[in-house]
């Protein structure tokens, strides 16, 4: 028996795989599917802004400005002032929510003018009472018109200013 050999069974070699593995596609495929879905609802938060066309420079002004506006100045500290009153926290709704009530449905319009040092919390509250007094339109005004008159803000020239006394 030392001279005798044993048969080796080798396989043969199976063709080639050529076709493409889909267990690993469909993974690929599902992880970019969830991102996309994830993603997508954080880029669709807007908020809906009209901005007003811009000015020609030698526009004149409107000959009768309407003197029945309501501005809500916030100051640094946080008082409220409409128009050129300044009016309590507790009472700010109430007196808004009076003011428009003598107004046509369409000329309910509130602009808010605050301070750079004004909390935002605090304006916050202020715009969400003009929506709670009836105001349909608010607007963000942020500089004095040159012919406004806002309390603590006006300057008589034609009167000199009185001598400080010792």
């Amino acid at each position: 028996m030392a001279g005798h050999k044993q048969r080796q069974w080798v396989k043969p070699q199976s063709a080639p795989n050529s076709e493409i593995n889909v267990t690993p596609l469909v993974d690929v495929v599902l992880v970019l599917l969830i991102i996309f879905m994830v993603v997508t609802p954080l880029l669709e938060k807007d908020i809906l802004v009209r901005v007003p066309d811009t000015e020609v420079e030698n526009e004149p002004p409107p000959e009768n400005p309407d003197n029945q506006q309501l501005v809500v100045l916030l100051d640094k500290d946080g008082s409220y002032s409409i128009n050129t009153e300044k009016v309590p926290a507790s009472d700010y709704i109430n007196r808004l929510k009076r003011m428009l009530a003598a107004k046509k449905a369409d000329e309910k319009v509130v602009f808010f003018m605050a301070d750079d040092a004004t909390n935002y919390g605090r304006l916050i509250a202020a715009l969400d009472g003009a929506k709670a007094a009836g105001a349909k339109v608010l607007g963000m005004a942020t500089e004095l018109p040159s012919n406004a008159i806002i309390q603590g803000t006006q300057v008589d020239t034609g009167t000199p200013a009185p001598a400080p006394t010792p």
